[in-house]
């Protein structure tokens, strides 16, 4: 019986699992994270206004790991032996005949005063204290904003903070105290959500002056202080600040021969194969891959991307050939507590819907449908 190791317990993750199952391959699944709940990242935009709670949000995996027939190992990775056959862990070594690592990416903290910002996608903790800090403010300016990794521009997630920032808009409106509150959305870029494409810029700069924020766009960010924003285009004061980084590899891949990118990312050909490696595979925000400077690092291209993995590590084993590909393919809603923007990009279309009720409610639809699977 194959040996398959998985790194992660997340969308990739999860999916590789299913997939393994749905192949037939008779094989002993072993799969490595440090706690066994996935928590629905794209739910906590929910959270500040009371929409969802956390336990909404996590869903304790021992159930699912028990109808797929999966080996639970609760550690974190700490490095790679044996050409990637030995997975390193904090409580002891794992041995393979195949990996898929699928164990996310790390966000960059290195700007001077970050620890005043709250980074949302964090986690389920962070869109709690955001709500808690929203809830015991009774005015002031709130700034929400993104940035990137330099070195791979497409190693970020600006896309929820458009969220955080329409859906706050709203609450506050809803509570009727907007009037007390200036809102500011800040970013390196001159064009916020170019990677949506420019249907989406127009569409998003449009919504924003539609509600009365502010912007501070095009220029470099210098750092934070405990209530101020600084770029080289200026500063501005700010009571709460939202920030989103780049992203770039975890600190274990160091602790191995993984091929990096210019970013830290994990260097993977369009199969999801890591580069000069044996039978080892990525997939979601730990991999640097092949396609469009604009693809993006999002719940859907980790599943397309586990998908492919798995099709090719399964043709492997099976002496078939392994050339399964995913296809480049942006698809979200941006969600604003009440209505939806829908964006859609791939090498031949972009295009952007204007704001619908009903969006709000398919994409709450599809948070109920994706979450029932792992329940």
């Amino acid at each position: 019986m194959k040996r398959i190791t998985i790194v992660g317990s997340g969308f990739a993750a999860l999916t590789a699992v299913r997939e393994l199952r749905k192949s037939g391959l008779e094989t002993e699944i072993t799969l490595v994270s440090p706690r066994p709940v996935f928590e629905y990242l794209p739910g906590i935009i929910w959270i500040p206004s009371g929409l969802r709670k956390g336990d909404d949000l996590r869903v304790p995996l021992q159930n699912f790991f028990r109808r797929m027939n999966v080996r639970y190992h609760q550690s974190s990775a700490t490095g790679l032996a044996d050409e990637g056959r030995t997975l390193l862990t904090e409580q002891g070594e794992v041995e393979n005949d195949g990996l898929l690592i699928c164990s996310g990416g790390r966000f960059l903290k290195k700007l001077p005063g970050i620890e005043h910002a709250i980074t949302p996608c964090e986690g389920i903790e962070a869109a709690e204290r955001i709500r808690d800090r929203l809830r015991a403010m009774e005015s002031g300016v709130i700034a929400i904003g993104f940035g990137g990794n330099p070195k791979e521009p497409n190693a970020m997630r600006g896309g929820p903070m458009f969220e955080f920032l329409f859906g706050i808009d709203e609450q506050l409106r809803r509570e009727g105290r907007r009037e007390r509150f200036r809102l500011i959305f800040f970013t390196p870029g001159e064009k916020p959500g170019q990677r949506l494409g420019p249907k989406a810029v127009e569409g998003l700069l449009r919504e924003m002056e539609r509600r009365d924020i502010d912007t501070h766009l095009g220029y470099k960010i210098k750092g934070f202080t405990e209530n101020r924003v600084m770029t080289e285009g200026g500063e501005f004061d700010a009571d709460l600040i939202l920030f989103m980084p780049g992203m770039t590899g975890n600190r274990w891949f160091d602790n191995s021969e993984l091929p990096r990118s210019p970013g830290g990312l994990i260097q993977a050909d369009e199969h999801c194969r890591v580069a000069g490696m044996e039978r080892v595979y990525v997939a979601g925000d730990s991999g640097s891959f092949p396609g469009p400077d604009w693809m993006p690092k999002q719940a859907h291209m980790a599943d397309l991307q586990a998908r492919a993995a798995v099709a090719n590590l399964v043709a492997e084993f099976r002496n078939q050939p392994a050339d399964a590909t995913f296809r480049a393919e942006l698809i979200c809603i941006v969600d604003s507590q009440k209505s939806g923007m829908l964006v859609a990009r791939t090498p031949r279309l972009n295009f952007m819907l204007p704001p619908m009720r009903l969006l709000h409610w398919v994409k709450r639809a599809y948070e109920w449908w994706y979450l029932r699977q792992y329940r």
